[in-house]
């Protein structure tokens, strides 16, 4: 009953927000399932929002997904997300390879949030990730490839003002030159909620 109450009892950004890192573990396990860096094995297909889709097996892959995503919770609730990125490299540390989620959450947004319509715009994307393997590239084969999970912030998180501030260390990621190829994937805007999906690209002259 202290749960059903604690749910009815949040704001508006505080709802869609919990939504969205639910989304967000999904659908990050299914980009990384996609581009194929572990066996099909370390997967098991389960169902949400009424979607098949891939569940990360492996205990390691399983909670560093679910550890990242969830971390920005308070956060994405702030409106302080301006993006989040899962970022593929070559072996040599340059990134071959970007599925970027740019979002925002209307902080000024006061009316109930419809989750059962929030969720049926989020699932879209579900779908359509599944059938965008032809839009991506093709790891180096043979080449040992690493991949992460990348927040950027529309300002930094204070440490002292929250323990979840502490998990997001500042990147390292090598930058490109020039700006980046854009594919587009799927968008969304329904308030309180805006959201895109798209593959970055290095320019063909890097």
């Amino acid at each position: 009953m202290q749960m059903m109450d604690r749910k009815e009892n949040q704001s508006p950004q505080g709802r869609t927000a919990r939504v969205l890192v639910e989304f967000l573990e999904v659908a990050i396990t299914a980009v990384v399932f996609l581009k194929g860096v572990y066996p099909s094995g370390a997967f098991e297909r389960t169902r949400y929002m009424n979607v098949v889709v891939q569940k990360a097996r492996h205990p390691q892959l399983r909670y560093y997904i679910h550890a990242a995503v969830s971390g920005l919770l308070p956060f994405l609730q702030q409106g302080m997300v301006e993006r989040v990125a899962v970022i593929f490299y070559k072996a040599d540390d340059v990134p071959l390879e970007k599925f970027v989620f740019k979002l925002a959450v209307n902080q000024s947004y006061g009316s109930n949030v419809d989750e059962a319509d929030l969720e049926l715009s989020l699932r879209s994307f579900l779908i359509k990730l599944s059938v965008s393997e032809s839009l991506t590239k093709d790891l180096p084969p043979g080449e040992y490839c690493k991949w992460e999970i990348t927040a950027y912030f529309r300002s930094v998180p204070d440490p002292s003002m929250s323990k979840e501030a502490e998990l997001w260390i500042p990147t390292d990621t090598k930058q490109w030159h020039q700006p980046p190829l854009i594919t587009p994937i799927k968008s969304m805007s329904s308030e309180p909620l805006c959201l895109q999906l798209y593959l970055e690209h290095p320019n063909l002259s890097e």
